[in-house]
Formats: structure tokens, sequence, C-alpha cells
């Protein structure tokens, strides 16, 4: 609010009138500067932001030079220009309509007597308000759009470091995998080899989802068909000789959470790795992952057409496998079963696409 009398600019080459607006409008509180024509009010209004400020406009229509729409349209063209209140004799309706659109704030017909002023000082306080509004609302919007960029900056930031933070991981966690793959290598005894492979499987199971996300364009999902492809991949470069050499990836183009990435990667690296340990004996043989959606919910199966149920027992077995699969499902909240009807083996996990929604009621409860 301003801390002095507003101040009216009272446009008109009738000094008299000028004279009773200015006593009128003095005692409701106003200052008032008269000015006889429209070019000197134009430069009144130019000099305000100089020697004082101008908050309202009393503009008549008939003066000899600009009349009141000349000087109103170049009025206009002032930035920051004070609203104005279009003032004239005339009971022409169409000047009204011209200076409203010409961006006058209100229209009053005048009289030489001055019984108008009452009127005046109402339309000026009405313009006040209006050009109070107007600024509050430009205000607002300016500091809308003003977070609105500072927003998409943070988060353009923060997808860049996602992105480095991604690259990073995905970077540390593949040294790991080469150095587990290297210690395999190396090692003299068959457990300690297997337990080394097995480890490797696991870390490139992760790394591969940080490395989808730092050359995704979306951060918050991972294409699963991509990532299967590029993680079975993993799994042949990393097996003896030609044991994988029959794996095959069968996947929808599915987009889930990179969490649940993780877990399925997991989960197919150790189903797979048991597969080419067990199903064949003999050698080497087909292994298939798959991956369909059927309504909401995917269906992940790996299958092998080895032993089976026959396979032997090994004694050296720790059942790790078997509880990383079981953690992984739990995290997926999947059912995991077999399918007695192949002769091989194929496990089927069944999974919601989305994690489901907490159970309310059942929240409620407990606490």
């Amino acid at each position: 609010m301003n801390q002095h009398p507003p101040t009216l600019l009272y446009i008109d080459d009738d000094a008299a009138l000028a004279r009773l607006v200015e006593r009128g409008l003095t005692r409701r509180g106003y200052k008032v500067i008269h000015a006889a024509s429209g070019e000197e009010g134009l430069e009144r209004i130019r000099r305000a932001e100089t020697d004082g400020c101008i908050d309202v406009v009393a503009l008549d229509q008939y003066m000899p030079g600009l009349d009141g729409l000349e000087t109103l349209e170049q009025i206009m063209a002032i930035p920051n220009a004070p609203p104005v209140v279009f003032v004239t004799a005339s009971q022409d309706s169409s000047i009204a309509v011209t200076a409203l659109k010409a961006g006058a704030a209100d229209y009053l017909v005048k009289d030489v007597k001055g019984d108008f002023i009452p009127l005046l000082h109402v339309a000026a306080d009405g313009a006040l308000r209006q050009a109070e509004l107007q600024k509050a609302r430009e205000e607002a919007e300016a500091e809308i759009h003003a977070s609105r960029d500072r927003y998409a900056a943070l988060a353009a930031e923060r997808e860049l470091l996602l992105r480095e933070v991604n690259h990073r991981v995905g970077n540390s966690l593949q040294i790991i995998a080469s150095l587990l793959h290297l210690q395999a290598n190396s090692a003299g005894q068959e457990e300690v080899k297997a337990a080394l492979t097995n480890a490797m499987g696991r870390v490139a199971a992760v790394a591969q989802v940080h490395r989808r996300l730092y050359t995704s364009q979306d951060l918050k999902s991972v294409v699963l068909n991509q990532y299967l492809d590029s993680l079975l991949e993993d799994l042949r470069r990393s097996a003896e000789g030609n044991r994988m050499s029959r794996l095959t990836v069968k996947a929808e183009p599915i987009e889930i959470d990179p969490d649940r990435a993780v877990a399925v990667g997991i989960i197919v690296n150790e189903l797979v790795m048991n597969a080419v340990k067990y199903a064949y004996p003999d050698g080497a043989g087909p292994i298939h992952v798959e991956l369909t959606s059927q309504g909401e919910d995917l269906l992940l199966a790996i299958t092998d057409d080895g032993v089976g149920d026959k396979v032997k027992a090994d004694p050296r077995s720790t059942g790790m496998g078997q509880r990383i699969v079981a953690a992984m499902a739990t995290k997926l909240d999947a059912t995991v079963e077999r399918d007695p009807a192949h002769s091989g083996t194929r496990v089927m996990l069944r999974f919601r696409r989305t994690p489901a929604a907490p159970d309310k009621t059942n929240n409620a409860a407990a606490g």
C-alpha cells in the first residue's frame, strides 16, 4: 500500500473545472495535479518516475491538440502507465465503448458544476483497486513462472545427478564382477570357482540395471526385454566353453521400476545358472527365458529340457540360490511354482506389473 496520498492527474483544458476537481478530491484524500492538454499530461506521466508518482489519471475527451482518445492511446503505450478514468461531457455511448476498448479503467459523464466529482472519486478508487489487483496477479503469475523454472532446473539437476550416480554405481559393480571373474578363473577348487561365478552373476544383474538407467531417457523404469538380453549376454560370456550356447530369451517390452527389475534379474541369474549346472549332466542343452504379460500380471518362466526331477542332489550345494530366489520372489510379491507337466524343469513366477497398494484396512487395524 502507498504511504502517501494517492495522486490523481486531471487532464482537462477547463481550468475552472480543474480547480473544482482539485478542491473536491483533496477533501477526499487525494493529491491532484492539473494538466491543461493531452501533450502536457503525457509529459507529466513520462516524468512521473523521477519527480513523483502518478497513481491514477482522469482524462477529458474534448481538448485542443490531442483529444482524449488520442491521449489515451499514447498513455496505454507507456510502460507501467497508471489507470485512466475517461471523463467527457458527451452523452455519446460510442465514445465510452471506444475508450474502454482502448484501455480505460472506467468512464463517466461530467458536468460544468462539478456534480460528477463524487462519482470521479468512486471511479478513481475503483481504478486504483483494479490496478493493485492486476499488479498482485502479475506478481503472483511471475512467481509461479519463476517457481516452475526453479523446479525444472532442480529436476534437471537431480536427473543429471541420478544419471551420474547410476553411471558410477554401474561401473563400480562391473569392476567388482570383473574381479570376481578373474578370481574364479584362478581358483583351484571347483567349489570356490562356482561360488565366485555365482557371486559375479548376482553383481552383474544389479550392474546391468544401473547401466540401463544411465543410458535411458526414463530414470524411473527399466525395459525388461532389453535388460534381460544384456543380462543373458553377460551370462553367456562368463560361462565356460559353450555350455550356454543354446540360451535363448523371449521377453515383451515391459517397463517396471528399477528395484523390481533388480529382483527379476537376480532370479533369472539364479535359475539359469542352476539349469546350467544341473539340467544337462552330460553337456549343454537349451535353456529358455520367457517374460509375458497376462493382464495386470507378468509371467516369468525359465525352462530347460534336462533331467528334471531325476537330477542328483549335489552334496556341496548350500541352498543359497534357492534362498535368494525365495527372497527376491517375496520382494516381487510373486508366486513360484514348477510345471509338473513339463518333462524337464520349468519354473514359473507370477507377479503384478506394478506393486500392490498397501492394505489401508489392515494398516489401520495394526495401528
